[in-house]
């Protein structure tokens, strides 16, 4: 079998800032050493530093944690991987072309040689996947999400991940049909309205839909974003926290360019050819922040009720995560807490009046209350926020 080469080492996103930054970073990595050297694997932990400012760091650590947070014990994995029966699999013209057409996915400058290699093993991934769980059923965008966990992993770690993945997370994509993916993209407009009524407004009045957002969803960005580190950072995000993140995150990139989608012309074609084109240089950790709030504010639970279709994210359940371990709702709640309580401590030290909206007066006094109570708080709000991937309710 050959060996894979991780090609994606170098690929550290330094989101701290330039302030104390390596200090923090330095930090930082102590963190998620001590988390995952204590007995039982501090996981909460782990859900904490990949959903904090930075992310994982570098692809040495993500190795060491994305298994830890989709509950993959590596020590179950066979060292030799099965061999794949390609002229056998009705998927594999399918695959070998969007494989083949996957050349922008691959660092740039990468020898010819190694490059066809790592396509030939995402090739195998992809069929052994397939062929274990038959249930499932490729689509074009599949290889994009892939092809990440191979070049951070290698194929023996990507196997095992990407399967996880795909019987709980990507579940509804690789359905027969797209019913459950359109119903997911459905979420989309309903935060969208919460938060800018007239950004919702002027969308629906374009009659742009939702499609924009497609290739998004499915390929965790990973199909529309050029730097890898941007890449692997949101998959840090994503694997922290309910599948039903990467909506959210489609929804505050929207809400982020508000001026650019309110100063378009209101017509279909326009607003959808300039949806469709993500920026290259967004805030991605303000508006990974802003994704966590949104998702506290506005719950899946929340927008369910305007919903009766059921998803298999709909009644995810955090693939057999012991009760015990943090649920990411909570780690975002604490990310949220954090925030605020920076914003509390800077507010106190100026003198200046800031201006801010009701509901933000609101959320700094819950989050003062929050201070005022400490651990006990705490507790009192963890023990009331159930989660539905163990309760099989309809989303969290």
């Amino acid at each position: 079998m050959k060996k894979s080469r991780s090609v994606g080492a170098s690929s550290s996103l330094n989101g701290l800032g330039k302030q104390d930054g390596e200090s923090r970073r330095k930090r930082k990595m102590a963190e998620i050493t001590q988390a995952l050297n204590v007995t039982p694997v501090d996981v909460p932990a782990l859900r904490r530093m990949a959903i904090s400012e930075g992310g994982l760091l570098t692809d040495e650590i993500r190795r060491q944690v994305w298994p830890r947070l989709l509950n993959v014990s590596v020590d179950n994995i066979p060292e030799q991987l099965e061999t794949v029966d390609r002229d056998n699999n009705k998927d594999f013209n399918q695959v070998l072309l969007d494989v083949q057409r996957s050349l922008r996915r691959f660092p740039p400058g990468m020898p010819d040689e190694q490059r066809e290699g790592l396509q030939e093993e995402l090739t195998d991934i992809i069929l052994r996947v397939l062929v274990k769980n038959p249930q499932l059923h490729y689509y074009q965008g599949y290889h994009d999400i892939v092809v990440t966990f191979l070049l951070v992993l290698g194929e023996r770690l990507a196997t095992a991940l990407v399967e996880k993945l795909s019987t709980h997370h990507l579940r509804d994509f690789m359905d027969p049909t797209m019913d459950n993916t359109k119903h997911i993209l459905n979420y989309l407009m309903p935060i969208i309205e919460r938060v800018n009524p007239e950004v919702y407004d002027f969308m629906q009045q374009a009659e742009v839909g939702t499609i924009f957002a497609l290739s998004w969803l499915i390929t965790w960005f990973g199909h529309v974003l050029s730097d890898f580190r941007h890449v692997v950072r949101l998959y840090d995000f994503f694997l922290a926290c309910h599948p039903l993140m990467p909506i959210y995150f489609a929804a505050v990139i929207v809400l982020h360019r508000e001026d650019e989608v309110l100063d378009c012309e209101c017509d279909m074609a326009m607003m959808h050819h300039l949806l469709s084109r993500i920026p290259q240089d967004l805030p991605y950790e303000t508006l990974i922040s802003r994704a966590g709030d949104l998702f506290v504010q506005f719950p899946p639970s929340e927008l369910a009720r305007e919903r009766s279709q059921q998803t298999a994210v709909s009644t995810f359940k955090d693939f057999e995560l012991a009760s015990t371990q943090q649920r990411p709702d909570t780690v975002l709640r604490q990310r949220r807490m954090e925030q605020q309580k920076r914003t509390l401590e800077g507010q106190r030290s100026t003198v200046a009046v800031v201006q801010t909206t009701g509901r933000r007066f609101m959320r700094l006094a819950v989050m003062g209350l929050t201070v005022a109570l400490g651990a006990a708080a705490l507790a009192v709000v963890n023990s009331a926020l159930e989660w539905a991937p163990k309760l099989d309710l309809l989303f969290p």
